[in-house]
């Protein structure tokens, strides 16, 4: 299946390099020229990943990734003009996935296209369309969680460092690796992200320490999902709801 990328760019010149450069390399590629425009075409195509410049006119890429996030996971690229570091952490705080100064390299640029993608497992079927293990119960077509009964929303890191466990369910993911499969690491974060990320992951799931969280720290290896694991006690029924899209979610 041919992957749909959205392309919200604003500039003629780099919209037609780009939607050359991803057409040539087997993408189908709808171009917006402004925000409002884009976000009309987000609903009407449901594309597989959104090019977002952050400069447009009518409305910026800031307010159409807020947008975005609040219906959405897709995978979400930046690319803009701005090279400060504030801008970098911004859009990952506001839910990027990447994020690409101009000018770029092609490869590069292409490579992180299907990086996304195959983090987000796009270009694939899920083997399964609901995962139960009777705490635990993951709707993928339906990107929804639940906890012992309880909904629980999840950032989208969190939703993904979730699903990849689950899909992992009995092997033991170093720290390196769950960064790759889960995290697009522009900005070079380290292993250490993933720690805080579990332990996050665990309280949302109900589980008050480590001893009762199907998901287990393996020292000096990594993270396994053990659906059958003895718990030390019973799971806590989650207290707070956590709406997609107000925290990092790195």
């Amino acid at each position: 299946m041919t992957d749909r990328v959205l392309l919200i760019e604003d500039d003629a010149d780099i919209a037609l390099g780009v939607h050359t450069m991803l057409s040539r390399n087997g993408f189908a590629v709808t171009t917006a020229g402004d925000g409002r425009e884009g976000l009309r075409a987000f609903h009407g195509e449901r594309p597989d990943l959104v090019i977002l410049d952050v400069g447009l006119p009518e409305m910026d890429g800031w307010t159409v990734l807020e947008r975005i996030r609040e219906l959405s996971e897709v995978p979400v690229l930046m690319l803009t003009a701005h090279g400060q570091e504030s801008d970098k952490v911004r859009g990952l705080r506001t839910g990027a996935d990447d994020y690409v100064t101009k000018p770029f390299g092609n490869a590069e640029f292409v490579a992180r296209v299907r990086a996304l993608l195959r983090r987000a497992g796009s270009s694939e079927q899920p083997a399964e369309d609901v995962y139960d293990d009777g705490h635990v119960r993951v709707n993928f077509a339906a990107h929804e969680v639940l906890a012992d009964g309880v909904p629980v929303e999840l950032t989208a890191t969190e939703y993904r460092l979730l699903v990849t466990l689950v899909r992992h369910r009995g092997q033991v993911l170093s720290a390196v690796r769950l960064l790759d499969l889960v995290w697009n690491d522009p900005v070079g974060i380290g292993p250490e992200r993933v720690k805080y990320s579990v332990m996050r992951l665990r309280r949302k799931l109900g589980a008050t320490s480590g001893a009762d969280s199907p998901i287990e720290a393996v020292r000096g290896f990594g993270y396994r999902y053990r659906a059958d694991r003895n718990r030390a006690a019973p799971l806590r029924q989650p207290k707070r709801i956590y709406r997609l899209g107000t925290m990092s979610g790195s």
